[in-house]
């Protein structure tokens, strides 16, 4: 006698139907849509979390400018003077000091500027 496969195909169904819950007309109820698009989702969700790290420096380097330029320095400057002066740290704590302790990003900008010789 011959297996038949009804519940697991049920379950399969299942599972990309539930996992598509919320997406727009069809793509929830066929399940031959849902599963392209559960997949596609995924595809989103990845380049997705490569985009917000792009993202993320974009923004950091923008602050770390702005501040910067108040001090009368450029932002390439300023990362070429703290690299020669030996100083280690990342644009996302130079931004983060930029916003919210701008007399620590001062001193940074005066380290810069001493090893640039300005």
């Amino acid at each position: 006698m011959r297996v038949k496969g009804g519940v697991n195909s049920k379950k399969k169904k299942r599972k990309y139907l539930k996992a598509a819950k919320g997406y727009r007309g069809a793509l929830s109820r066929r399940y031959r849509l849902a599963k392209q698009y559960y997949i596609r989702s995924g595809v989103y969700a990845y380049v997705g979390r490569k985009q917000k790290k792009r993202d993320f420096r974009k923004l950091w380097i923008t602050r770390i400018n702005a501040a910067a330029r108040m001090e009368g320095i450029k932002y390439s400057e300023l990362i070429h003077g703290l690299k020669l002066s030996g100083v280690n740290i990342n644009r996302k704590m130079l931004a983060d000091l930029a916003v919210n302790d701008f007399e620590a990003f001062k001193e940074y900008v005066a380290l810069a500027k001493e090893a640039l010789g300005k």
